[in-house]
This record gives C-alpha cells, sequence and structure tokens, in this order.
C-alpha cells in the first residue's frame, strides 16, 4: 500500500519504520528539513532501540523517503496517517492547530485528486475530534463527503518508549474507529498479519478508548503507590505485595470488575476502602487516589437517583435491593441507599428482592432487616408482576436474570432504568430504557 504519515515525532516515525519494514511503500510528511534530512539518511529522528535499522534499511530498499511536500506526498498515496503532536494547553484541553493544520492541507488536495484517498487520525483525540474537527475541515476544503468521495479512520496507537517496535509487531489489539466500512476494510488490511485481534467500532468509541487505556495505566501507577506508601509506613514491603496481586488473573486483573455500572456495595468492599484510607491518615500517609473512592461510590448513587427525578414519575419498582442478584445480603448495600433517598423524596416506592423477601422470613440477616431497615423492607413485595404494572419507572438493580427481559422490551408506557448492563445496546426498540453510565 502508497501510506504518506504526517508528522515524524515518535508515533510517525516508528509507523514508518515498522511499515516501511513490512513491504508498504511510505513517504514521511513533516515541516521539520532537519528531520526529513535525517529519515532520507536513514537515522532515526528520536532514540528509540531498533528504529534506525529500520529506518535504514527502508532507505535502502526504496520502500521509505521523506518529504516536506505535503502535496506531492498526498498525490502519491492512497491512505494518508495524521500523527502529529496533541498538547496540552494551560486548562488542560488539548491542542489541536497542528491537526487542524493538516486536515486542510490534505482537503485542499483532495479537491483536485480523484481517486479515493483514505485519512487515518493516529494522533491521540478527544471523544468528538474526529466528528466535530477532521471531518468539517476535509469537507469544507476538499468540497467532498466523508464516507463517500473519501474515508476516514481512528487507529489509536499503543506504543511505549524504548519497546515500540515489539509493541507495534506484538499488540495486545488493533482497534479501527471506522467512519466508513471501506476506510475499516482498508486499515484492516494493514494489520492481518499481525498475531492480535482486530476491533472494529465506531470512530468515537475508538478515541475514548485510547484515553481510557492510558487514564486506566495512569491510575495503577498511582494506585501501586498509593499501596506501596502505606505498605512502608506499616513496616511491609509494597512490591512484594502487588506482585502477589498480580498473579490473580480471576479477579485483580480481568474484566469482571470493569463494568460500567452501579455503586459497589456488601460486606467487604467500603469497609476495607474506609479502614485502609484511615490507617493511611493516622501514619500521615497521603493517598488522595484511594480517598477518592467512597466519595465517587457515593456519587454514582446520587446519579442513579437524578435519573429517576428526572423522569417526574411518583410510582417507582426497584427491582433487587441486595448488592448483587444471588445473595440477601443487604449490608452496605447501594440500593438500599437508593431506596432511603426515593423513600426521602417523596417517591411512591414498590421493591421486588426474592432473596431478600426469603430472608425477611427466614434468613440470617433477619435481624439486620427488622433492627437497621423496617422503613424499606416494609416495602418489599414478593408479587413481581404487581411490583412491575403498578409502577411509572422501573429500576433493574441488580443481575437477576429476571430483570433482563425488561431491558430491552420496556412495557408500554414505562421507564426502565438499568443501573447493571442488562441493554445489548445504548438504546432500545420503544427508546423507554435508560442505562445509568451508557
Amino acid at each position: 500500500m502508497h501510506i504518506s504519515i504526517f508528522g515524524l515525532g515518535y508515533v510517525g516515525a516508528v509507523c514508518a519504520g515498522c511499515l516501511s519494514a513490512r513491504g508498504h511503500d511510505v513517504v514521511g510528511v513533516d515541516i521539520s528539513s532537519a528531520k526529513i534530512d535525517l529519515i532520507n539518511q536513514g537515522k532515526s529522528p528520536i532514540v528509540e532501540p531498533g528504529l534506525g535499522e529500520l529506518l535504514e534499511n527502508g532507505i535502502k530498499t526504496g520502500k521509505l523517503r521523506g518529504t516536506t511536500d505535503f502535496s506531492e506526498a498526498i498525490r502519491a498515496t492512497d491512505l494518508s496517517m495524521i500523527c502529529v503532536g496533541t498538547p496540552s494547553k494551560k486548562n488542560g484541553d488539548l491542542e489541536l492547530d497542528f491537526i487542524e493544520s493538516v486536515c486542510r492541507e490534505i482537503g485542499f488536495v483532495l479537491r483536485e485528486k480523484s481517486s479515493r484517498h483514505t485519512i487515518v487520525v493516529r494522533s491521540t483525540v478527544l471523544p468528538g475530534t474526529v466528528a466535530n474537527v477532521v471531518i468539517p475541515i476535509l469537507e469544507d476544503c476538499s468540497g467532498k463527503k466523508a464516507g463517500v468521495d473519501f474515508g476516514v479512520a481512528v487507529n489509536p496507537e499503543f506504543l511505549r518508549e524504548s519497546t515500540a517496535i515489539k509493541d507495534y509487531d506484538h499488540p495486545p489489539m488493533t482497534v479501527i474507529g471506522e467512519f466508513d466500512k471501506a476506510s475499516g476494510d482498508v486499515l484492516q488490511s494493514l494489520y492481518e498479519e499481525l498475531d492480535a485481534p482486530i476491533i472494529r467500532k465506531d470512530i468515537a468509541v475508538a478515541e475514548m478508548i485510547k484515553y481510557t487505556c492510558n487514564v486506566w495505566h495512569a491510575t495503577k501507577v498511582t494506585f501501586a503507590n498509593e499501596i506501596g506508601n502505606i505498605a512502608k509506613a506499616v513496616g511491609v514491603d509494597g512490591r512484594e505485595v502487588m506482585e502477589v496481586v498480580c498473579q490473580d488473573k480471576a479477579l485483580n486483573l480481568s474484566q469482571y470488575y470493569m463494568r460500567p455500572g452501579f455503586a459497589f456495595g456488601g460486606s467487604c468492599l467500603p469497609k476495607d476502602v474506609r479502614a485502609l484510607t484511615y490507617r493511611a491518615s493516622t501514619l500521615d500517609v497521603e493517598a488522595p487516589l484511594l480517598n477518592s473512592l467512597m466519595r465517587s461510590n457515593v456519587s454514582q448513587v446520587q446519579n442513579a437517583f437524578d435519573i429517576v427525578a428526572a423522569t417526574d414519575n411518583r410510582k417507582v419498582a426497584l427491582l433487587g435491593l441486595s448488592f448483587k442478584a444471588g445473595t440477601d445480603d443487604l449490608r452496605e448495600s447501594p440500593l438500599v441507599e437508593l431506596a432511603e433517598m426515593l423513600i426521602g423524596k417523596g417517591f411512591d416506592l414498590s421493591i421486588y428482592d426474592a432473596n431478600v423477601e426469603y430472608a425477611r422470613v427466614h434468613g440470617a440477616n433477619k435481624d439486620y432487616i427488622e433492627s437497621k431497615i423496617p422503613h424499606v423492607s416494609s416495602l418489599l413485595n414478593s408479587d413481581f408482576d404487581a411490583v412491575v404494572n403498578g409502577s411509572d419507572v422501573i429500576i433493574l438493580g441488580n443481575r437477576d436474570e429476571r430483570f433482563r427481559a425488561l431491558a430491552n422490551n420496556a412495557p408500554a408506557g414505562k421507564k426502565v432504568i438499568d443501573l447493571v448492563g442488562f441493554m445489548t445496546g445504548t438504546t432500545t426498540e420503544n427508546g423507554q430504557t435508560e442505562g445509568i453510565c451508557w
């Protein structure tokens, strides 16, 4: 494939070297003549193990060349990768001047180009950037229509400095955000030989995936540091602790806890978060991330309440009261907190939870239910149909399989609020179901 790469910084230079090594004809483009001179000499403009050899081989085989002529590079290629920088502004937002400039250059050349061209954004950009910035500029400057006259896609990179070549050749996944199927097909053909899953999504999803991965990595570093600081203060080696924590691939390093949804609860997580952060405070150890966990959890309960309140309906059915399905444990259940908020604001609340209903009569939690939350338990109703039929708003509170059908087929005239992720998408056929964070 004939590929032009705009921006020969870290990402662009690595992509140029790796793509040319795989037999593609690559034109590297940059406004810096010094970088272009280095590329054409087969030298790397950045320090990255193995990159110099790839660039040198690309020049020798004629698969790689550099130029400052944007127009010539676009005319000579079928696909352009935008790899320019997106530095931070003082307020934290992204500076998009470089991307906007490149898009204008590409757009003006596309105006005169008859063959189909595909523009791929490799730069890290916030969700909405391609739809609200990139595509409008390309269409305005070219006079053509995205997805019809030219292709657009997003292809976030997951390259770590000092291991970039290995990361390119052995990625955990390849993410393609496609504006149109033809663009996704073109990109997929670039990566099919790599031994990694190719994931094709809408453009905004791909943009968000990149940010989510990076912020998750930052969270993990911060989490490990705060655990290490507390561990040191109590005379424990935090490295030893985290080494064992990371050996658990079933829960600690899995997708089990990584699903957006409602707040956490139960007898363990809230209690243990509070205990560890309290101990940190007594040791004068700062733990800003850990200290924020309970506040964030409370805010997710408030988010659920706000969604209910926004419906302007007063008859509410809460399906599920225990903090998760398959248990009658109500200790620190966020659904109990939500129920109390609804009661306090005067909503006509009815609750269905078969496990809690059983526990109210027979279970070990009978005393807790009677002594701690009698005002909530008095609203329990064992008749599922009566609870659903007597409501205007139905809250799916835990993952009891009996509730799943309501998520994708809301009863006529009723609003369904999904807190657990039963919805198969972000919208339903009748538009009456809303997810808490989707």
